[in-house]
């Protein structure tokens, strides 16, 4: 992989959105950073991505990954509908699981309610 392309996936990876709670409607700043990710996409159509949908602690395994996978799904719906390839996307819900902080409070939970973008190939 050239550096460019290694730098550029490194921030592709390093940039989450965020929802508010118990949402999975994409706000403003999200759908900034997903503009910039549907451009870098359409620059890279070798590459294929998963959109990983998690929630904070609170609320049940079961109502969490189902509302990991609207989050997921969200983000994809936005990439799709700005021109990004749907076979280049898959997604997968978390829910509570693997939590970036493991905190208990406001600032954990806001860190933890995101999609996560994993790039998990590049053909050549």
């Amino acid at each position: 992989m050239g550096k460019r392309l290694a730098y550029n996936c490194f921030y592709f990876e390093n940039a989450d959105i965020h929802f508010d709670f118990d949402k999975f409607s994409l706000t403003s700043e999200a759908r900034e950073i997903l503009a910039k990710k549907a451009s870098w996409l359409q620059n890279y159509t070798n590459v294929k991505i998963r959109i990983e949908g998690y929630c904070d602690e609170r609320g049940s395994n079961e109502y969490n990954m189902a509302l990991g996978e609207r989050r997921a799904n969200s983000a994809m719906e936005y990439l799709v509908t700005a021109g990004v390839e749907a076979s280049m996307i898959s997604t997968i819900s978390y829910g509570k699981e693997k939590p970036p902080d493991p905190g208990h409070n406001e600032d954990a939970w806001a860190k933890n309610r995101r999609a996560h973008f994993r790039i998990v190939a590049i053909n050549y």
